[in-house]
């Protein structure tokens, strides 16, 4: 049965226009798939307990994953493996991730369980999956407007590329501080961006 894994990192919850558009996208997965089980995770309403130092000496040496310092990244990482579809709502804080998804990173990227070190570098271990990240901000990061640089979309795109995951797109909105009527216009040319992906068309066969 496909599963889609939706994070929503805002602290305004679902209720922050990401979220609210990564909601719909997901729901439009579920019309495509009516057999897909949707599972929410809130990392900002709902953090994460921070590292501790038992976890980081389970990580030195590399302890089995039934350890209970690694309980939660366990937990998170086979979240993520059961997962098909990955969907994450964020906002851009300090031209960067917001703390509650840096957070769910540190977690989730685990020598040895989802990344193995080569000589070659770093080498996902987990399968491919469709990923969709919906990118909230105040200001303008991307095009002419852009008055603030974006280590978000290199950072995440790493990210998960380091775990296995590359079938990627961002779903930018953009000036949002502009008010009702610019987010409004913000979310309709989003869902004219999602209305191309090949994953939400009502047409052609997907994955």
């Amino acid at each position: 049965m496909r599963r889609i894994l939706l994070l929503h990192c805002s602290p305004h919850g679902r209720q922050s226009r990401a979220s609210v558009l990564a909601q719909e996208l997901a729901e439009r997965l579920r019309r495509r798939h009516p057999e897909v089980q949707l599972l929410e995770r809130d990392l900002a309403c709902e953090p994460l307990p921070a590292l501790t130092g038992d976890y980081a000496a389970a990580l030195v040496a590399r302890a089995p994953n039934d350890d209970p310092a690694l309980t939660v990244s366990e937990a998170l990482i086979q979240e993520l493996e059961s997962s098909d579809y990955l969907v994450i709502a964020t906002p851009m804080h300090n031209f960067s991730v917001p703390a509650a998804l840096k957070l769910w990173i540190d977690y989730v990227l685990r020598i040895g369980r989802s990344f193995a070190a080569t000589d070659a570098g770093k080498v996902g271990l987990l399968a491919d999956r469709p990923t969709f990240v919906v990118v909230s901000s105040g200001g303008y990061y991307r095009g002419e407007q852009a008055r603030q640089p974006d280590f978000l979309t290199a950072y995440l795109r790493h990210v998960l590329s380091t775990i296995g995951i590359h079938d990627l797109e961002f779903i930018h909105l953009q000036g949002l501080v502009r008010g009702q009527q610019h987010a409004e216009a913000m979310l309709a040319q989003a869902r004219e961006q999602l209305d191309c992906n090949p994953y939400l068309v009502s047409s052609g066969v997907l994955p």
